[in-house]
């Protein structure tokens, strides 16, 4: 069956999350934020591509399925209905359609990728509505990592 994991790296450090993603198994961690930059060390786009390279994991920024500004700035301030509410807006754009068709073949592909963003809750995460997407297009495996036990 088809497998779609989903991690977020607000309690980990890079090392936890690739032993994670390791542990999993993923092949493909899909980088699902619309800034994919972090105060965090480790956590930007360039250092995070080179430490999946290295752990042999390839790396996909998906600009168009992440979090608008306006969507941010509710997570932020723990308002996760309204981040939900104003997301599901945003994955009716023609960007969020094209990157769910492409996360889509992936998971298709039996490839195992896992959804990354800052959120450690996926309930409190739009990743949680990544995956209601890409489950209305079939049958799939889900898994929520934790790097901070390194699974």
């Amino acid at each position: 069956m088809p497998y779609l994991a989903s991690i977020g790296y607000e309690l980990a450090t890079p090392a936890t999350l690739i032993r994670a993603l390791k542990k999993a198994r993923v092949d493909l961690l899909v980088d699902v934020r619309a800034v994919p930059n972090s105060r965090r060390p480790g956590f930007s786009k360039k250092a995070l591509t080179a430490a999946c390279a290295e752990a042999g994991i390839e790396y996909l920024h998906l600009r168009g399925l992440g979090t608008p500004a306006d969507g941010r700035a509710a997570a932020r301030k723990g308002r996760h209905e309204e981040m939900h509410r104003i997301y599901r807006t945003q994955l009716k754009t023609l960007e969020a359609r094209d990157d769910l068709e492409i996360l889509d073949e992936i998971v298709r592909s039996k490839r195992r990728a896992c959804l990354l963003c800052l959120e450690a809750s996926p309930e409190h995460c739009h990743r949680s509505l990544i995956i209601e997407e890409v489950r209305k297009r079939g049958r799939i495996t889900v898994e929520h990592l934790d790097p901070a036990v390194g699974r």
